[in-house]
């Protein structure tokens, strides 16, 4: 179904549209649109490289205890950095207004661009709607100076708006997404609202023992996180770890994944959808339009500049979900539209993937193309890239390996030819190319449950990967595993070698690299299950009612946010089960502070389709790839797909099971859809975790 979602007053548009007119800031340089000139970077990385050093020369020192485990195995706990390596990054953010240009392969131009931004330390002038990386590593504290210098926003603290209709896009905040930090004081705190004209530094101190990993960062201001973060204000965060496993702790992924005495090639990813508009005289999208009058394509002409400064106009042309695909943008890489990454024929790399965007399932897959593809590249609409693949994208897609999700290292890895990723998502893959020459880097058609519009999207171009000549590979999985195994042979100390190595030959197996113990049934024995329900309620005809976006739980039927209501109070120290539904469209769960593993999906008839192997083909759209293999993986943001229609029949229901620890951290926090303008609508909770009192009960303290 598609549903165009959310509608901002004219009075909050008139405001915006003035304030974004008001200021310009830094004008950039034009770049060749040719599609040989945009090459995909790499994010530049705050600050100065880490220091550099053999991994795991040192032995790791005893494991922390960590607050609320209460499994005893240390054998699945990861050991902490030692403090001497330890160390601080530090950042500054001006937010301001920044011109930039993004190209449009419609039109087979750099379309210029006013967008609200980060500029500051290591900002790309070239890419400036990408943030830099900030690379660290546990023991760390990673320091974020914001400074607000975008105009005066009187909806920041009007006492008459609607706290559940976009506002405050001036306004800011920072969310560091996935790092297992406190909630609170000027740490991880997104229940802040750093207004124009106001500085805060952010301090987040990362544990000696927190995962290694691919986590990000990026605005969280509720009412206005979509505009910004489809202004391109987020940025990777890697965690980088050097723990090799012992007999009793767990080790981090990255100490396997060498060649030789080398790390393996790394590429870091950032996909974003800044769908910016042009607007004609009256502030109206600009719009191209077919035989029926149905938009295909928003429109930039020569000498306009695209902005994002409303949820929807007067035509309702809307700037939300429904609306990426009419409106002919395409994802971005590292800043870059339909661009190429370069890669080498037989070399195996580990590709960091984040989907740091609002509007999208990304479907990824590679596929080898055909002679005069590259040419055909330059210009190209979106809605060509059926066509496109079909002429140009042949031959059976390439596997590659998920090796962790949200950052967390997996298990074993999954072989697959499709990543879904889903906003908020990242995976870590590792890839590569058997032949040398030119890949289609797809967004591959999707089912219509299994999407953030709701509809069915045919298949797209995210870019090309240029491989270049090197080691021919006939076989992808045992060159994988020949490949780990060597590496585990080198790397891996004595006393857990074989162990590691027999584990990569029985179906690529990483036990020894997972970084926190499953969480088991007599762990959340005697335990309440938590509920979660999205629902989006429609007024019926002939009514003044708006639309509503809601959560519900075990006590109450779905509501919108209200910021001085405590939803949910858990206990540290303790552990739980939580029951994931949606009732109306699929929505992408997240919460803060501490992720959760995966127990099982079930399908309205009852199948667990999370199994390894398992197919997900209930209803009327065909297969879907993105819950198969998730059993027992641990994530922080997971889609929770709608009740689904049987033929002829009602609509029934998916039910995702989890689990989660609450650990180390009290405060107040949020769990919300990471869509992230039905947050900025209500799609949302406030959740607290407090001490236990000692005696069976809670402590609430001061709140």
């Amino acid at each position: 179904m598609s549903y165009a979602h959310g509608r901002w007053t004219m009075r909050g548009r008139r405001l915006a549209l003035a304030t974004g007119a008001a200021l310009a800031v830094v004008a950039l340089q034009a770049a060749s649109a040719a599609a040989q000139d945009r090459v995909v970077d790499d994010p530049r990385v705050l600050g100065a490289p880490l220091p550099s050093k053999e991994l795991g020369a040192a032995k790791p020192p005893e494991p922390l205890a960590l607050t609320g485990t209460a499994s005893k195995d240390k054998s699945y706990v990861i050991a902490p950095a030692s403090t001497a390596e330890t160390g601080d990054r530090r950042l500054n953010l001006n937010v301001v207004y920044t011109d930039g240009q993004l190209y449009n392969p419609a039109n087979g131009r750099n379309d210029k661009v006013h967008l609200r931004s980060y500029n500051g330390t290591d900002v790309s002038p070239t890419t400036p709607y990408v943030a830099p990386t900030i690379q660290v590593r546990p023991g760390d504290t990673v320091r974020v100076a914001l400074d607000n210098k975008l105009p005066a926003d009187p909806s920041c603290t009007d006492p008459n708006w609607l706290i559940n209709v976009p506002h405050c896009y001036n306004g800011t905040n920072l969310h560091s997404h996935g790092l297992w930090v406190s909630p609170t004081g000027n740490s991880d705190n997104v229940l802040l609202s750093i207004n124009p004209g106001v500085q805060f530094e952010y301090e987040y101190n990362i544990p000696r023992d927190h995962p290694a990993g691919t986590f990000w960062y990026h605005t969280h201001r509720h009412g206005s996180t979509a505009l910004q973060v489809s202004s391109g204000m987020a940025g990777a965060l890697v965690i980088r770890g050097d723990r090799k496993p012992t007999p009793t702790t767990n080790g981090d992924l990255d100490t396997l994944l060498y060649k030789g005495r080398s790390p393996i090639p790394e590429k870091l990813l950032v996909f974003q959808q800044i769908q910016y508009a042009c607007l004609d005289s009256s502030g109206n999208i600009k719009v191209k339009t077919d035989a029926q009058g149905n938009v295909i394509e928003w429109v930039c002409d020569p000498g306009d500049t695209g902005v994002i400064e409303f949820y929807s106009d007067a035509n309702g042309n809307g700037f939300g979900p429904g609306s990426w695909g009419q409106s002919g943008r395409y994802t971005s890489i590292n800043g870059q539209v339909l661009a190429t990454l370069p890669a080498k024929q037989g070399e195996l790399a580990r590709w960091r993937m984040i989907h740091a965007g609002v509007r999208d399932t990304i479907s990824l897959q590679f596929v080898k193309m055909a002679d005069g593809g590259a040419a055909a590249l330059d210009r190209l609409a979106a809605a060509d890239g059926p066509k496109f693949q079909k002429t140009y994208c042949i031959g059976e897609p390439v596997p590659v390996y998920i090796v962790a999700d949200d950052g967390l290292t997996d298990a074993q890895a999954r072989k697959t030819t499709v990543v879904t990723l889903q906003p908020g998502y990242r995976n870590d893959l590792l890839v590569v190319f058997p032949k040398a020459g030119n890949y289609c880097m797809l967004d591959a058609q999707t089912s219509t449950a299994g999407t953030v519009n709701g509809e069915a999207v045919g298949t797209r171009l995210l870019g090309k990967v240029a491989v270049a000549p090197g080691q021919e590979v006939k076989d992808i999985p045992a060159f994988v595993t020949a490949e780990l195994v060597a590496a585990a042979s080198v790397q891996m100390p004595t006393d857990v070698r074989a162990s590691v190595v027999a584990d990569l030959k029985d179906g690529l197996k990483l036990t020894r690299f997972v970084p926190h113990p499953t969480i088991t049934d007599a762990e959340i024995k005697g335990s309440k299950t938590e509920k979660v329900l999205f629902n989006i309620a429609i007024p019926g005809q002939n009514t003044n009612m708006p639309v509503q976006f809601e959560v519900g739980s075990q006590d109450y039927a779905p509501r919108p946010y209200a910021p001085d209501r405590i939803d949910r109070t858990l206990v540290l120290g303790t552990a739980q089960e939580w029951e994931l539904r949606s009732e109306f469209v699929s929505h992408p769960f997240h919460i803060h502070v501490n992720p959760f593993q995966i127990v099982k999906i079930l399908d309205p008839t009852g199948k667990d389709v999370s199994e390894p192997g398992a197919v997900d083909d209930f209803g009327l759209d065909g297969v879907d790839p993105q819950y198969p293999g998730l059993k027992g993986v641990w994530k922080d943001t997971l889609w929770v797909k709608s009740a689904q229609k049987v033929e002829n029949g009602p609509y029934l229901p998916y039910t995702l099971i989890v689990r989660t620890r609450y650990q180390r951290y009290i405060g107040e926090y949020v769990l919300h859809c990471h869509i992230l303008d039905h947050e900025d609508q209500g799609m949302m909770q406030n959740v607290q975790i407090v001490l236990p009192d000692g005696a069976g009960g809670v402590s609430h303290g001061h709140h």
